[in-house]
């Protein structure tokens, strides 16, 4: 991928390789979405003076803003649908070809290809602005052909600018999220006309009080002192213009409140007058439909921490990466930041109109684990959430963490992650200072929920008092909590997968596992592994390959009780506050 910035002529250049399903990058500010979204180019003008460098749109030659996209990765339909336009690329020397007689005698890993391009420039002669995406290939009649919304739309590309698209997502506008879904579903509502006919009847002011009839009658005298009286009669006041796109601006859906009116029935409002979790709620149903109707979908979100709280942050990312092949994030959020490894995230600059990114990656005196503990911001979270999970340790932490969130994509009526369950979870680092936190945070009106390991009698009192629920392992450590609950084939399959990878401690070299090792006898040189490689998130690592059933089942039914607790408390809470 290369982001190339030309201050030449004022243009900004931009190529990214681009894939239905594996996509490289794609700039951060939008430009990407210029050219590949179906309805961006509905937006008039589709670039404006300051799109140029500078703001110099005009001269001799115009400059023009060019945004070129790879798109690859196709499947068997899409490689039909685009087949008229396929070149293909040589990865390793970056070489592209409009057909493979140049390669066939030679072995090359090949990829088929379509490119695009975005153009935008000022047209003199109209006095005005315009941009359009074009196939590069092929070219004929010195024109190229133009890249329709159609063609955006089996590629699968959705960009959100932020979560604050919920303001219109239930509106039946142009490109809003109920829109796009409507087009997906290629629904086109047959009500216009019907709904013309009904709000022509209605005079917004007949009748009332306001004094504006008063007005509207006088006005229609004065205007017959200069016009015939058999034109421009009768003024009335009516609520649109009565036009299609009027109607799509207005009609918007309303959602039950918690308020109750007088006679027992609950007060409608506005959606985009909900709170700002329930509106992000509704985003993600209609991303959640959108993928599903969509073969492969890529969501590029900007900002999705944008008036939220962290939890919500989270929730966020983790549902739009569920439900799509590919998510691109532009943040500022280290709650975002820290749910993607540093190979993931890019640095992204532009100084002077040069646009470059760079690959974040560890300093090389900084291990995962000091990245991890670093990035977080365990207390602002917590001070953020209804619900807090304290657990003794690092270990404690990833592993249950971890454990939630598979739990959930195997069963969701069952379990939750604790991003969904709004529950911050916070690392005591010793059994110790478990009580003391849990007093603090239930200080704040929090509920406030531990797991620990065993305890002894005046511990496990001081927790059991400083708490809301305490969940307490029948184990000294977490390493023989889990290891003695773990399915032996999971746990097997992992240790031969570290010693395959070549990860196995070379302090350990004496005592490496086999395939034929017998687990239970090999019970002290596995918890030797695990305790040497506590805080390294081996066990979390562990837990994830495995399905329910061979799991701990002290992790399973603590995670279920917790999720049980936070739905019998949500309903309480509804209660309390209707």
């Amino acid at each position: 991928m290369s982001l190339l910035g030309d201050k030449s002529g004022g243009l900004i250049f931009i190529v990214v390789l681009y894939s239905v399903k594996v996509a490289l990058g794609v700039r951060a500010d939008g430009s990407g979405a210029t050219a590949y979204t179906p309805d961006r180019l509905n937006k008039h003008p589709v670039v404006n003076e300051y799109d140029f460098y500078c703001g110099n749109y005009t001269g001799d030659p115009l400059p023009e803003i060019r945004i070129e996209i790879t798109i690859c990765d196709f499947n068997d339909e899409e490689s039909r649908y685009f087949f008229n336009h396929l070149e293909w690329l040589d990865i390793e020397t970056s070489t592209i070809c409009d057909s493979l007689e140049p390669f066939e005698n030679e072995h090359k890993k090949l990829i088929p290809i379509v490119r695009v391009c975005f153009i935008g420039k000022y047209n003199p002669d109209e006095d005005d602005f315009e941009g359009q995406t074009f196939y590069l290939n092929p070219k004929s009649e010195d024109s190229y052909s133009s890249f329709t919304k159609k063609d955006k739309r089996l590629c699968g590309f959705l960009y959100l600018r932020t979560l604050r698209t919920g303001s219109r997502a239930l509106s039946l506008e142009h490109g809003s999220l109920l829109d796009i879904i409507l087009s997906l579903k290629e629904i086109r509502p047959q009500m216009w006309e019907d709904v013309i006919e009904k709000l022509k009847d209605i005079d917004a002011v007949s009748g009332s009080d306001t004094g504006l009839s008063e007005v509207l009658v006088s006005l229609n005298s004065e205007i017959h002192r200069f016009l015939p009286a058999d034109s421009a009669n009768n003024p009335i006041m009516r609520i649109t213009d009565l036009t299609r796109e009027s109607l799509r601006k207005v009609i918007i859906v309303f959602l039950e409140s918690e308020s109750m009116n007088e006679d027992g029935t609950h007060f409608s409002v506005p959606y985009y007058k909900m709170g700002t979790g329930t509106i992000n709620v509704l985003v993600l149903s209609l991303l959640s439909i959108i993928a599903s109707l969509k073969q492969n979908v890529i969501f590029a979100m900007d900002e999705p921490e944008i008036a939220i709280p962290p939890y919500i942050q989270k929730s966020v990312v983790l549902s739009v990466i569920h439900n799509s092949m590919q998510a691109i994030f532009t943040s500022h959020s280290p709650y975002v930041l820290e749910e993607f490894n540093p190979d993931r995230v890019l640095i992204i600059s532009n100084k002077m109109g040069s646009v470059n990114a760079i690959k974040a990656k560890l300093p090389p005196t900084v291990k995962m684990k000091a990245y991890r503990e670093e990035l977080r911001r365990k207390y602002f979270e917590a001070l953020l959430s209804k619900r807090v999970l304290i657990t003794e340790g690092k270990t404690e932490y990833d592993v249950y963490s971890t454990a939630a969130r598979k739990l959930e994509i195997m069963d969701s009526e069952k379990y939750s992650s604790f991003e969904r369950m709004g529950i911050a979870l916070v690392n005591a680092e010793t059994d110790t200072q478990i009580a003391p936190l849990g007093k603090y945070y239930k200080s704040l009106g929090k509920t406030v929920y531990a797991v620990c390991d065993k305890q002894n009698s005046d511990a496990h009192d001081a927790i059991y008092n400083s708490v809301d629920s305490l969940f307490e392992a029948s184990e000294h450590g977490i390493e023989d909590m889990v290891l003695n609950g773990i399915a032996e084939s999971r746990l097997k399959e992992y240790l031969l997968k570290i010693v395959e990878d070549g990860l196995w401690p070379k302090e350990l070299n004496d005592t490496i596992p086999t395939e034929d090792m017998d687990v239970k006898k090999s019970s002290k040189i596995i918890k030797q592994f695990f305790r040497h490689q506590k805080g390294s998130g081996a066990l979390a690592d562990l837990i994830y390959i495995c399905n329910e059933d061979e799991m701990p089942k002290f992790i399973t039914s603590t995670i279920s009780n917790i999720k049980s607790q936070c739905s019998c408390k949500s309903e309480e809470e509804m209660q309390v506050e209707s």
